[in-house]
C-alpha cells in the first residue's frame, strides 16, 4: 500500500502525471521555479526518491533520465482512500462519514463512477445456477432412473 506523498513528491508527481509524458529533472526544475526557488540537485533527489519507491520508471537518455509515471494520480488516490478506510475499525462508520463530508459535485462523482462499476459486474441474477442437488443427480442405468 503505498504511503501518501511528501508536500515536494506530490508537486514533482504531479508534473509528471499532468504531462503524461517521459519528462527530465530540468524539464520539472524549470516548471517549479515558477512557484519557489528550487535547486536542481533538489529536484533530482526527489525524482530519484520517486524511483527508488516505484512511483516513476526511468530510461537513459544521453547524460540524463527520462522519467514516467508507473500509475495514474487516479489510481493514487484510490490506493490512499483504500488503505484508509481498510485500517478503520468500523468501515461503514467510515464512509458515511466520508460521503457526508462530500460536496454536491462529490456524491456526483461517487454516483457517476457507481453507475461505471455497476455496468461491469454482471447483475446476480444473471449469474449461471448450480446444478440442482440431490434425485437429479443420480445416473441413469440402461434399465432406467435409479436402477
Amino acid at each position: 500500500m503505498p504511503r501518501q506523498l511528501g508536500e515536494l513528491e506530490d508537486a514533482v508527481m504531479t508534473r509528471v502525471w499532468q504531462w503524461n509524458r517521459p519528462v527530465t529533472v530540468r524539464e520539472v526544475l524549470e516548471d517549479l521555479q515558477k512557484e519557489r526557488s528550487i535547486a536542481y540537485t533538489t529536484v533530482m533527489t526527489v525524482m530519484d526518491n520517486l524511483h527508488q519507491k516505484g512511483w516513476v520508471r526511468r530510461e537513459v537518455e544521453g547524460r540524463a533520465y527520462r522519467y514516467t509515471a508507473v500509475s495514474t494520480r487516479a489510481a493514487y488516490s484510490a490506493a490512499l482512500m483504500n488503505e484508509a478506510w481498510s485500517t478503520s475499525d468500523n468501515p461503514a462508520a467510515a464512509l458515511v462519514a466520508f460521503f457526508g463530508m462530500m460536496s454536491a459535485e462529490q456524491r456526483e462523482a461517487l454516483e457517476d463512477a457507481m453507475r461505471v462499476v455497476q455496468r461491469a459486474d454482471p447483475p446476480a441474477d444473471t449469474a449461471t445456477p448450480a446444478p440442482p442437488a440431490g434425485p437429479a443427480e443420480v445416473a441413469e442405468s440402461p434399465e432406467g432412473p435409479g436402477r
